[in-house]
């Protein structure tokens, strides 16, 4: 018997996945890029995080900043796009995009989420690109030149 097309709801149940993260891009009026040093890791991060569930990437991008320094952002432009092959126990590819948060006002205050962080800072890109987590170090350098030239950048 001839196979048809799959009905809706198996065609999208078959479609492949993928983990979403969503992380912001936020400087100093120097040009100093805010970075975070998570509890859970050696190396330093940009702000943001997991998408979840049903939740917009620029929104959990938002979010994110939000929860881990405390800044109350708009996440802007798409800067970089990511993506990660499957590795180790992360059996599904990783696509991670980073927006522009801007630049943060002298008097900000950053209010660390204790549970995850045990620091930030405000670091020359070069060094920022430095401290990050090897893997993400592409992802800054890439909208870091996104954010001067006004166009998103694809990593893979």
């Amino acid at each position: 018997m001839p196979e048809g097309p799959l009905p809706p709801e198996q065609w999208f149940a078959s479609l492949p996945t993928a983990h979403l993260a969503a992380s912001g891009l936020l400087t100093d009026q120097d040009g100093n890029v805010l970075i975070v040093d998570p509890n859970y890791r050696d190396d330093w991060t940009l702000p943001g995080g997991v998408v979840e569930d049903s939740e917009p990437p620029h929104l959990a991008c938002e979010r994110e900043v939000a929860e881990e320094v405390g800044l109350d952002r708009t996440a802007g432009t798409l800067l970089a796009v990511q993506w990660s092959a499957p590795s180790g126990v992360r059996t599904k590819p990783f696509v991670s995009l980073v927006f522009d948060c801007g630049i943060v006002d002298p008097g900000a205050t950053i209010t660390l989420q204790e549970s995850e962080l045990d620091d930030y800072a405000f670091v020359p890109p070069d060094r920022a690109v430095a401290l990050l987590f090897p893997p993400i170090a592409p992802r800054l350098s890439a909208a870091l030149r996104a954010r001067e030239t006004g166009n998103a950048i694809y990593i893979s």
